[in-house]
C-alpha cells in the first residue's frame, strides 16, 4: 500500500490493538532458523505481527530465513549476497561472474583479509533497496544488523533490535585464545563490531531482549539508556508443550550448541557428563547443533571417553526437535552468556525441568533456583555435575520443577506478547518521525509512486512461493567502502556471526 493510499484512510480493518495495520520491512543479515537465535526471532516475530493484522515484509539474505506458512500478508524478499560462507565450501572464493557491483568486491575483500563483511554489506544493499522503495513501508524494523547503511534517510522510521551485544562473544573468544596467533585472528574476524557500536550510538529507538542486555548494550556500545526498551522475547507455547505420550529416555540430557565457541560452555558439560556417569551411567548427553571435528569439545569428549555417550543432531524438523526435548529427563543451558536463551524458555514450555547457568540474561528466564529450575555458576563443571544428579535421581523434583517453569513461560514469555511490544515501539518511531518532518507537504502532482514488491496495491508478479528478488546494482553511499581495514587470517566457519 502507497503511503498516499495509508493517509488517505483506504478501506482496512484495524489491527488487533485498534490502529491502523502498519506495512513493516523486518530486516536480517543472516536468518537460519536452525542455527542461531536470530532466525527464530525473525519467523516466530513475522508470523505473530502478521496474526496482529499488519503487513510483514521479511527483507534478508542466505541463508534465507524461513517463514511461517498461511499467512498472505507476510512475506519474503531475497537480498543475496554471494553467501561466503555456505558448506559445503566456506570462505570460497566466487567465480569472476558472480560479481554485480563494488559491494561484492568489498565483500570478498573483507573475508580475504579475515575480516567478516556481511553486517556492512548487508546494509549498503538494504539501503538502496528501502530508497528505491520510498513510501511503501511505515517502519523498518532490522535485526541487528547495525551497519553503516543503516544510518540517515532509509524512506522509513527505524526500529532496531540488539539481541546483546557481539562484543560479548568477542571479549570471551579473546579470553579463550591461547596464541597470539589466534588472538589477532578474533580481533580482525570480529573488527564489525566497531561499526556496531558506532551505529548503535545513533540509532533513536533501540529494542532488546531482557533487561540484561539492556544494561550491556549501554555498557559495550555507548547507547542512552532511555533508548533502549526490553521487549521480552519467547517461545512458541502451542508448539513447545507437555506430551505424555512421549516417553522420557532415562539419563538423557539435552542441550542446545548453534557454535562451537567458548560462549555457549559446552566443554563444561561434557565435563560434567563424564562425572555424572560415575553416579549415572546411563547418562548421555544430545546435542542440538552440529559435531565438532576438533577444538576443546572434541577433545574432552575423547579424553573422558565420551564418543558413545554424546550425540548431536542437526537439520531436525520443529516437531522432532519438541519431541527430543520431551523426551529428556533434563535440559541443560550451560551458556557463559545469554542476552536471552530461547533454548531455556522453549525446555521450560515443554515442561522438562531445566538445570542452567546464572550467565547473562538466563536468570531473567528461567527464574529463581529450586523454584522453576536448578541454577549454577556459569563455567563451572562440578556444579553443574552436581544439579544434573540432583535431577535425574529425583522424579519428583523434575515434575514440579517442569510444571513450574512451563507456567512461567506462559506468564511471562510467549512470542504473541513480543509482537504486541514491539508494534508499540514501532508506532512510537512512527510518531517521533512525523513530529521531526513537520507538517506534512502536499505530493507532486502525476507523479504516483508504482509498487516493485509483492505486497498489497498493484504487485509485480510475485513467485508461487511468496519469495520475491532484490535488484542486485547498488549505488554507494558516501564515505561507506572506508568502513573495513585488512589483515590475513579468519576463523572457524561455526562462528555465531555465520548463523
Amino acid at each position: 500500500m502507497t503511503a498516499e493510499a495509508r493517509e488517505a484512510g483506504a478501506d482496512q480493518e484495524p489491527a488487533a490493538d485498534g490502529g491502523r495495520p502498519l506495512d513493516i520491512a523486518l530486516l536480517t543479515y543472516k536468518g537460519n532458523p536452525f542455527c542461531g537465535g536470530q532466525g527464530v526471532y525473525v519467523r516466530h516475530l513475522s508470523r505473530e505481527l502478521a496474526r496482529l493484522g499488519h503487513r510483514v515484509e521479511v527483507i534478508g539474505s542466505q541463508p534465507y530465513p524461513v517463514l511461517d506458512e498461511g499467512y498472505p500478508n507476510l512475506t519474503l524478499t531475497e537480498l543475496p549476497s554471494l553467501d561466503l560462507y555456505r558448506q559445503p565450501d566456506p570462505f570460497r572464493t566466487p567465480k569472476r561472474d558472480e560479481y554485480r557491483d563494488w559491494i561484492d568486491a568489498l565483500e570478498v575483500a573483507t573475508m580475504w583479509t579475515g575480516g567478516f563483511p556481511e553486517p556492512l554489506t548487508f546494509s549498503l544493499r538494504a539501503r538502496h533497496h528501502l530508497r528505491a522503495r520510498r513510501g511503501e513501508f511505515d517502519v523498518v524494523h532490522d535485526n541487528q544488523t547495525l551497519g553503516y547503511g543503516l544510518l540517515g534517510d532509509i524512506g522509513a522510521p527505524l526500529v532496531t533490535t540488539i539481541h546483546h551485544p557481539i562484543t560479548v562473544d568477542r571479549q570471551l573468544e579473546l579470553d579463550a585464545a591461547e596464541t597470539w596467533q589466534r588472538r589477532y585472528s578474533v580481533r580482525r574476524w570480529y573488527a564489525f563490531t566497531r561499526m556496531q557500536k558506532r551505529v548503535a550510538r545513533r540509532l533513536p529507538s533501540v529494542l532488546t531482549v531482557s533487561g540484561s542486555s539492556r544494561q550491556e548494550i549501554v555498557d559495550h556500545l555507548g547507547v542512552r539508556r532511555d533508548r533502549v526498551h526490553v521487549v521480552h522475547i519467547g517461545a512458541d507455547t502451542d508448539l513447545f508443550a507437555p506430551n505424555p505420550a512421549v516417553a522420557e529416555v532415562p539419563g538423557r540430557i539435552v542441550t542446545t550448541s548453534s557454535a562451537d565457541v567458548p560462549l555457549k560452555g559446552l566443554v563444561f558439560l561434557v565435563e560434567a557428563l563424564a562425572k555424572v556417569r560415575a553416579e549415572h551411567p546411563a547418562a548421555h548427553l544430545v546435542v542440538v547443533g552440529k559435531r565438532p571435528a576438533e577444538g576443546p569439545v572434541a577433545q574432552a569428549i575423547e579424553r573422558h571417553g565420551l564418543t558413545g555417550a554424546v550425540d548431536f543432531v542437526k537439520g531436525i524438523s520443529d516437531a522432532e526437535l519438541v519431541d527430543l526435548i520431551r523426551s529428556a529427563e533434563v535440559a541443560c543451558v550451560p551458556s557463559l552468556y545469554e542476552g536471552f536463551s530461547l533454548p531455556a524458555a522453549e525446555a521450560m514450555a515443554t515442561g522438562t525441568p531445566l538445570v542452567a547457568t546464572t550467565g547473562g540474561a538466563i536468570p531473567e528466564v528461567a527464574g529463581r533456583d529450586g523454584e522453576t529450575c536448578l541454577a549454577v555458576p556459569p563455567g563451572d563443571a562440578d556444579a553443574l555435575a552436581a544439579a544434573l544428579n540432583r535431577l535425574l535421581g529425583d522424579a519428583g523434583l523434575r515434575a514440579r520443577l517442569g510444571a513450574a517453569g512451563r507456567d512461567r513461560v506462559l506468564a511471562n514469555f510467549t512470542w504473541a506478547r513480543a509482537a504486541e511490544g514491539t508494534v508499540a515501539h514501532y508506532r512510537e518511531a512512527i510518531a517521533r518521525a512525523a513530529r521531526a518532518a513537520g507538517p506534512a507537504r502536499p505530493a507532486a502532482p502525476g507523479r504516483p509512486r508504482a509498487r516493485t514488491g509483492p505486497r498489497g496495491g498493484t504487485p509485480a508478479a510475485a513467485p508461487s512461493s511468496g519469495r520475491s528478488a532484490a535488484p542486485a546494482s547498488v549505488a554507494a553511499p558516501p564515505s561507506a567502502a572506508s568502513a573495513t581495514s585488512a589483515s590475513d587470517t579468519s576463523v572457524s566457519s561455526e562462528s555465531r556471526a555465520t548463523c
